[in-house]
């Protein structure tokens, strides 16, 4: 694949995925923030967002998106299940709610 490949299926994964958290957002605020792991600012930001500026926004080269589960271990443990396919499901959603949420640093304006 080439580089522009790749950026094509990064921002097209970024418009993607703002589109569902404003969707999430706009349908249960608090359960779409617990699952999206942002605050009360991120979440109005992205409800205030325009379709322009939602697209300008994924046309970056990095992925807006990111993992939430900050341990291999985690990981393991919601992939290497071997319980009931059932129960696999809701274990997996108890493993993931329990990471916390981290906040980006603040960006330093000196």
């Amino acid at each position: 694949m080439s580089q522009t490949s790749f950026l094509d299926e990064i921002q097209e994964i970024n418009l993607a995925y703002l589109l569902l958290a404003q969707r999430l957002l706009s349908e249960d605020r608090e359960a779409a923030m617990f699952r999206l792991k942002i605050d009360g600012e991120v979440a109005d930001l992205i409800l205030s967002l325009n379709a322009r500026q939602l697209t300008k926004l994924s046309r970056t080269n990095q992925l807006i998106c990111r993992f939430g589960q900050a341990s291999v271990e985690r990981l393991k443990q919601v992939t290497a299940n071997p319980r009931d396919q059932g129960l696999a499901s809701l274990h997996a959603s108890l493993l993931l709610a329990g990471e916390e949420y981290e906040s980006m640093p603040p960006e330093d304006s000196t």
